[in-house]
C-alpha cells in the first residue's frame, strides 16, 4: 500500500507546491512509483508541470462523478490535476455524509499502484485539507526560513493533533522542511535554530537552498531534475527524498529519544 504524505502550511509562499513537485520527482529518481495530487483550487502544481486542462480533475472525483484519473508525466510519475472548480467543493459537500473521508475512499482504488501519494494541500485549514489529513500517514511542513513564516505553527500542530485524535490514528508529522535557505543570512540561520528548538529532531537535516533553477523550472513545465539535474535545488531535494524514505521505514516519532532530541 502507498504511503500518503500531505504537504501542509496554511501560509502561502513557503515553497509548498515546489516541494510537492520536486519531492515527488525526487522519489521517482530513487525508483519509487509516485502519484501527486493537486488539492489546491489555484492548481499551481498542475500549471507548474505544464499539464493541459483535463476532463476529469480531483474536483470531479471528489464530487463522485468519476474515479481518480491520473495524468502520466513520465514513467512512475503520475498527477491528479486540479482546477478552479475545486474552490466550490467545500460548499457543495457541506451536507455530504462522511465528507471528511472522500479522498481516503478515492485512494483505496489506486494505493496498490504507487509507493507514495503526495498531496499538495491548499493554503487553508478547511474541508479539503481535512480530507488530506484523514487520508495521510505523514505530514511534511515546508517552512520558509523567515520570521513571519513561523507564525501559525502552533495552529498547524493543533489541527494535526485533533485529526489524529478523532479521525486518523496513523497521522503524524514526519518532518519540517526548511526552504529558501541562505546560509549567509543571519536571520535564516536564527530561524532554523528556532525551528530546531520547537520541533527537535523533526526538522530535516537537509535545507532547501535559494536556487534560481527552482523558480525557473515551472516556467518550462518541468520538475527540477528534468530542468537542471546539476543544480543545488536538484541535489537538495534528492537528499530530502532519501530522508523521507528513511523516515518512512523508521518514523522519527517512534525512535528512541535522546537528550539532544528533546526541544529546549
Amino acid at each position: 500500500m502507498a504511503t500518503v504524505v500531505s504537504l501542509l502550511n496554511h501560509k502561502g509562499g513557503v515553497g509548498k507546491t515546489t516541494s510537492a513537485i520536486n519531492i515527488g520527482a525526487g522519489l521517482v529518481e530513487l525508483g519509487q512509483r509516485v502519484l501527486l495530487v493537486d488539492l489546491d483550487p489555484q492548481a499551481n502544481l498542475t500549471l507548474s508541470l505544464g499539464i493541459p486542462r483535463q476532463s476529469v480533475t480531483i474536483y470531479e472525483s471528489m464530487m463522485g462523478e468519476s474515479d481518480l484519473a491520473p495524468y502520466v508525466v513520465k514513467p512512475g510519475f503520475d498527477v491528479v490535476t486540479s482546477s478552479l472548480d475545486l474552490s466550490s467543493a467545500e460548499m457543495e459537500l457541506v451536507n455530504e455524509a462522511g465528507r471528511e473521508f472522500i479522498l481516503r475512499e478515492l485512494f483505496a482504488g489506486v494505493d496498490e499502484d504507487y509507493d507514495f501519494i503526495i498531496i499538495d494541500c491548499p493554503p487553508s485549514l478547511g474541508l479539503l485539507t481535512l480530507n488530506a489529513l484523514t487520508s495521510s500517514q505523514q505530514v511534511i511542513i515546508p517552512l520558509q526560513t523567515e520570521f513571519l513564516a513561523m507564525q501559525g505553527l502552533a495552529k498547524i500542530k493543533q489541527v494535526i493533533q485533533k485529526v489524529k485524535l478523532r479521525l486518523n490514528k496513523e497521522l503524524h508529522i514526519s518532518g519540517v522542511l526548511a526552504t529558501m535557505y541562505d546560509q549567509r543570512k543571519v536571520l535564516n540561520r536564527d530561524v532554523v535554530e528556532t525551528i530546531k528548538k520547537y520541533f527537535g529532531p523533526l526538522i530535516f537535516d537537509t535545507y532547501i537552498r535559494n536556487n534560481v533553477s527552482l523558480a525557473e523550472a515551472p516556467s518550462q513545465g518541468q520538475d527540477i531534475f528534468t530542468y537542471s539535474r546539476s543544480s543545488h535545488g536538484a541535489k537538495d531535494y534528492l537528499k530530502v527524498c532519501k530522508e523521507i524514505i528513511e523516515r518512512t521505514e523508521q518514523p522519527v516519532h517512534l525512535r528512541p529519544r535522546t537528550k539532544k532530541d528533546v526541544p529546549a
